[in-house]
């Protein structure tokens, strides 16, 4: 984030934010001992961003109604989605995936799973990290977060993934989420692997850990623009804790990938803390 103006302390300031959101302007408003203070994510706005201020100060009509038009609504989807390739592309690789699950079958899943599986005897077969790692499987370490295991599975992970990681690839970029996506990603399906399961999947390791990242750098760095309401972090880790108890199977969530969400969750507040001390060292 970064500081533009004072505002007049006693303006309502209702209407400029609905405006700048409506022309996708990131921004945050800030109390300070000199008035409230307004920052924009993105410096290549700021003269949009002073345009509509002073059309504001002016009393004028920020939001004009255009004609509903398809091709526009179609470039500012694409629009978004080139502003986040990583998530974007995560969340269409774990969509393509469950399409060919539920096409091809367990098929789709041996292949992807942590360790390999044959099939022998009419019985499942699995094999250690280790087989699949020296036959040159090294995606298996990553592939299991994008396995869903059914619609509800893959709607939850992909709806916080969209809300985090865009966060997180916005205001830091691309390579860093791609690294998060990595690191959490392979941390999780350790975490879960090393306690003996080996049939598992999806992102919630990398959802939980873009939670832990992007919570820390709200708190430690608020100026860079993360924002994570507070309930929903309680909600987060409320859910967390409730599917490791024996409640979560009684009302019918069955087997939950508890260690990933852990082993996600530490791993985002450890990138966390080490990009905001970054940040703090250079302010």
């Amino acid at each position: 984030m970064h500081p533009v103006m004072h505002l007049p302390s006693d303006a309502d300031t209702q209407e400029l934010r609905k405006a700048l959101w409506h022309y996708r302007i990131g921004h945050r408003i800030t109390e300070e001992a000199e008035g409230p203070l307004l920052w924009i994510a993105d410096p290549r706005q700021h003269a949009e961003l002073k345009s509509l201020v002073a059309r504001w100060e002016r009393g004028e009509a920020l939001i004009v109604d255009k004609p509903a038009n398809r091709r526009y609504a179609s470039g500012s989807i694409l629009t978004t989605l080139r502003h986040v390739p990583v998530t974007a592309t995560a969340m269409a690789i774990s969509l393509v995936i469950f399409a060919l699950t539920g096409w091809l079958g367990n098929g789709v899943v041996m292949a992807l799973t942590i360790v390999p599986i044959e099939i022998s005897g009419n019985q499942f077969v699995y094999r250690s990290l280790t087989d699949g790692l020296i036959n040159g499987q090294v995606w298996r370490l990553l592939s299991p977060a994008f396995l869903h295991f059914g619609w509800m599975h893959l709607i939850f992970n992909l709806m916080w993934l969209w809300y985090f990681g865009r966060q997180v690839e916005v205001l830091q970029g691309s390579r860093t989420m791609l690294l998060l996506l990595l690191v959490a990603g392979i941390g999780a399906n350790l975490a879960q692997y090393f306690t003996g399961t080996v049939l598992f999947g999806g992102m919630s390791g990398v959802v939980y850990a873009l939670l832990g990242h992007v919570w820390v750098m709200s708190r430690r760095a608020p100026q860079r623009g993360f924002f994570v309401p507070q309930m929903l972090v309680v909600f987060m880790l409320g859910w967390m804790v409730f599917t490791m108890t024996d409640m979560a199977s009684w009302v019918g969530f069955g087997n939950v990938a508890n260690e990933a969400h852990l082993g996600g969750l530490l791993v985002g507040l450890i990138t966390g803390v080490y990009y905001s001390s970054r940040r703090l060292k250079t302010d």
